[in-house]
């Protein structure tokens, strides 16, 4: 199994538009700084699966047929955006699974085009494709929000963006199931209150300490967090790194 993350980025990206911090001036200069929208790639033998696609460049990026399915987990426009060109497409069909949104988002539903949207998945009701189990978990966010647990034998990734904190009950289910690999929304820097729809790095620290046999990857990150992480972080606790564009994890089957 193969992850690639596509984006790491918060929805303003990095570098912010008009921003001159010392985080954004540095993208703007270094292409490997850049971080785009929150997005990923899962590699499962014939499967090829993208989750979210915030990116514009998905049509280029992933020529017909190379795309088995898309996993969204929620219907904000950074998240789907790149869905608005890809749908015009032709002598095509892809499966879109998702939360249960009525609205989706703006037309998406209305003119889906080359989109399958009747993929709608209930939480915690675990799903089968080829050799792959995927279980959708609900997310604290300020609309209907998915993560995803992918298994296929007994290698584990737990997909976990966007949310603060989690549910109990996707608390108890993960505790249960032990993924060996989580990827993390991690948005803020410490704040002095809990943020309402996103992770700030205290409340990472405070799972990854709930999971110690779990690695956790960082993603969804602001240029504020990464700024945060350049000024003031020392250490990373030996369970949690920083994901990047482009970085990819590879994990064997047990």
């Amino acid at each position: 199994m193969l992850l690639t993350f596509l984006g790491t980025g918060d929805a303003a990206g990095i570098p912010v538009y008009g921003c001159t911090c010392p985080i954004c001036t540095r993208a703007k200069i270094e292409r490997r700084f850049r971080r785009l929208p929150c997005s990923a790639l899962l590699e499962i033998d014939d499967e090829h699966i993208l989750i979210d696609a915030g990116r514009m460049d998905i049509a280029d990026r992933f020529p017909v047929g190379s795309l088995s399915r898309i996993f969204l987990t929620h219907y904000h426009m950074d998240h789907v955006q790149g869905l608005f060109h890809l749908r015009w497409g032709c002598n095509t069909s892809i499966p879109v699974h998702g939360p249960d949104n009525a609205n989706g988002c703006d037309d998406l539903f209305k003119h889906p085009g080359i989109l399958d949207f009747s993929q709608v998945m209930k939480p915690f009701e675990k799903q089968f494709f080829g050799d792959i189990h995927v279980t959708p978990v609900p997310l604290n966010h300020s609309k209907m929000t998915y993560g995803y647990c992918f298994s296929i034998q007994n290698s584990r990734l737990a997909y976990l963006c966007d949310t603060s904190g989690l549910p109990a009950a996707t608390l108890s289910f993960l505790q249960n199931w032990q993924p060996d690999h989580i990827v993390l929304d991690c948005t803020y820097p410490p704040q002095d209150s809990p943020p309402r729809n996103h992770n700030d790095y205290t409340m990472v620290l405070n799972l990854a300490d709930k999971f110690k046999s779990s690695n956790f990857w960082l993603t969804h990150i602001s240029h504020k967090l990464d700024l945060w992480f350049k000024e003031q972080l020392k250490s990373l606790p030996h369970n949690v790194q920083i994901a990047r564009d482009d970085m990819e994890i590879s994990f064997s089957r047990n």
